[in-house]
């Protein structure tokens, strides 16, 4: 076995340190400039958010038709949510909450579901150098968050609930 030294890049995660200041970074911004890329997004305006209040969707916004789900067959909607879930999952817990809601719609995807996730791009084209940070601490503390609305769902009225768990500073 050879020590090739500290990583800097693993599974498409950058890894940042700046010991003076006890810093560590992990960032996604080369995979997120792929997906971009991949669904012709690369040139996109960003968004200020990856849902908006007043975003709703629903079942009613799947295809009704034969004609709009050939339609929907050329849209790689299934792909587009995986890439976002693997971002979600690594370094971006900030689009949990929409790439959720599109995920609901994998098995019958509409055309209002591909601009949702493509709003969800745009935000990360606008924060794609958001990194997570962890910062030294004498005293590691893991600290947690919840949320949850009540029957927020449009189709069946169940409620959604999320939470978070930090440690030094970052999310975990």
């Amino acid at each position: 076995m050879v020590d090739m030294g500290e990583a800097n890049y693993v599974i498409g995660i950058e890894i940042f340190r700046d010991r003076s200041r006890g810093v560590l970074g992990l960032s996604q911004k080369g995979y997120i400039d792929r997906v971009l890329e991949r669904f012709n997004m690369q040139s996109c305006s960003s968004g200020i958010a990856p849902i908006l209040k007043g975003d709703k969707l629903s079942k009613m916004q799947c295809p009704r038709n034969n004609m709009e789900r050939e339609q929907m067959k050329k849209i790689p909607y299934a792909s587009a949510v995986g890439s976002l879930m693997y971002a979600q999952t690594c370094t971006r817990p900030d689009i949990s909450f929409a790439v959720g809601m599109l995920g609901r719609y994998q098995s019958d995807p509409g055309f209002e579901h591909w601009k949702a996730a493509k709003k969800v791009m745009r935000y990360l084209q606008g924060t794609k150098d958001y990194m997570l940070t962890y910062k030294r601490s004498e005293q590691l503390e893991v600290v947690g968050y919840s949320d949850s609305d009540y029957g927020g769902c449009l189709d069946s009225l169940k409620s959604t609930s999320g939470f978070v768990f930090m440690l030094a500073n970052g999310a975990i």
